[in-house]
């Protein structure tokens, strides 16, 4: 329900570098004798209508479900603004998804902001990487009131009413190699410091280092709370100040698991009392994995992802459920799932189906099974299999050996195309670690397919 009329500015604004006092008064403080808490709801990376290609290929895919995923997200994000009554909105970066094909994605985020203008939410946007990749976003009118963060410097806005401090700064390009939190303005006294920043925090695995920063720095600001965005799995970095990765709000693909959403931080007395994540998603990505060691038969792997896809099932409270499908272990069943594995494969999306009612769909099955193996047996063994063994363990163990196998890589890094890190099972090769998981694939492949293996 609206709690009064539409707000016209969004707050006092602050010049870059200012440092005024606070002139609210007491009574204006958030949490204030007699004065309510303040809430505010943290999100980022909403990749509004991010294109979810080739789709088609994958048998009884919910397409019309995913490719309405992030629009019903938005919308669970407004309800959630208006459900809990909250003041404001800041939203860390990462709107939209690039280049829209037509106007229609800017149209439906505009409209969705005008509902929470009509409640008298204050909304603050600082566009982030991809936002600032896009033509037709810069071109787009947003509803009166909401706050666009400058992408040339920071920018305070004041609540005083509210007794908040808004500090922002968009992205201005795609590539951003400066630290914008360092030019960030100090807290003012007497205000609730909120920064709002779409960065690399001491670079996160996984993420382009864009607008890069060390997390000692965030927390030595002297801000309340830094809303962050950038990163799509929700980390809360510090508590008391808060530093806090909201993620994404809508899981686009298998790598993208688990419950997605906003955070919804309450104020009172002029500090954070609850930080909560509250999941917003409408379809519920995740990795099942199903340990095959104690089944003896294709059947008995079957019942126990039957069993586990009901767990995951109950656990995404009626949301469309993705699952990428693992089986693994040391099995007797390891031969017969090799032996026909478009069978098993089959029998595996029917379980699924039948355990979860037809509510979820599995996107890949991954068959990481291998034959009952003595490994230390092996290990031991004074044959070139023996070697192997032990050469594929230490390598796995050893920094400085998998440092030099990254190095020898140098040469294929360079010749890869940005497309291929992207892509879904791509090896990681931004650092050495990323190696080790495909060290475990070879052995595996190896093991299985070498005569005298067996031990």
């Amino acid at each position: 329900m609206p709690r009064g009329p539409p707000p016209g500015p969004a707050g006092r604004k602050v010049a870059a570098g200012a440092r005024p006092g606070y002139h609210g008064g007491p009574a204006a403080r958030p949490g204030a004798r007699g004065a309510p808490a303040v809430k505010l709801v943290h999100a980022a990376d909403l990749h509004l209508d991010s294109p979810l290609r080739g789709l088609e290929r994958y048998e009884g895919a919910p397409v019309e479900a995913l490719r309405s995923a992030t629009r019903r997200a938005l919308a669970n994000l407004v309800e959630l603004c208006l459900a809990e009554r909250a003041d404001v909105l800041v939203v860390a970066g990462d709107l939209y998804d690039g280049d829209w094909r037509d106007y229609h994605t800017g149209l439906h985020f505009a409209a969705q902001l005008g509902r929470l203008r009509e409640a008298g939410v204050r909304v603050f946007l600082a566009r982030g990487n991809h936002d600032a990749a896009s033509q037709l976003t810069r071109a787009l009118r947003l509803p009166e009131g909401v706050v666009d963060f400058s992408t040339e410097r920071p920018e305070t806005h004041v609540l005083e009413p509210l007794g908040l401090a808004v500090h922002g700064q968009g992205f201005a390009a795609r590539a951003v190699s400066a630290d914008l939190g360092a030019a960030y303005p100090p807290p003012l006294p007497g205000l609730f410091n909120v920064g709002v920043l779409h960065t690399s925090v001491d670079g996160r695995e996984g993420h382009e280092p864009y607008a890069p920063c060390r997390l000692e720095a965030l927390v030595n600001k002297g801000y309340d709370y830094w809303a962050l965005g950038h990163v799509h799995r929700r980390e809360v970095l510090h508590v008391h100040p808060w530093v806090v990765f909201s993620g994404n709000l809508q899981g686009r693909h298998a790598r993208e698991t688990g419950p997605k959403g906003a955070t919804l931080v309450t104020v009172e007395g002029g500090k954070a009392t609850s930080v909560e994540h509250r999941p917003l998603d409408v379809v519920r990505w995740a990795q099942c994995v199903v340990d095959a060691s104690a089944c003896r038969s294709g059947d008995d792997v079957v019942d126990r992802v039957r069993e586990a896809v009901g767990h995951y099932q109950r656990e995404a409270e009626g949301r469309t459920l993705a699952l990428r499908v693992v089986l693994q272990g040391r099995s007797d069943a390891h031969g017969p799932l090799g032996a026909e594995p478009e069978r098993w494969r089959s029998e595996v999306r029917a379980a699924a189906a039948d355990a979860s009612g037809g509510e979820a769909w599995v996107e890949k099955v991954l068959v990481r099974t291998q034959p009952r193996l003595d490994l230390e047996a092996l290990r031991r063994r004074d044959d070139p299999l023996g070697s192997l063994v032990r050469g594929l363990g230490g390598l796995r163990e050893d920094p400085q050996a998998l440092a030099w196998a990254w190095g020898e890589l140098a040469s294929l890094r360079r010749k890869l195309p940005a497309e291929y890190h992207q892509l879904e099972g791509a090896l990681r090769l931004d650092h050495p670690s990323g190696l080790a998981p495909a060290l475990d694939e070879v052995e595996r492949l190896l093991l299985a397919l070498l005569p005298g293996s067996e031990g």
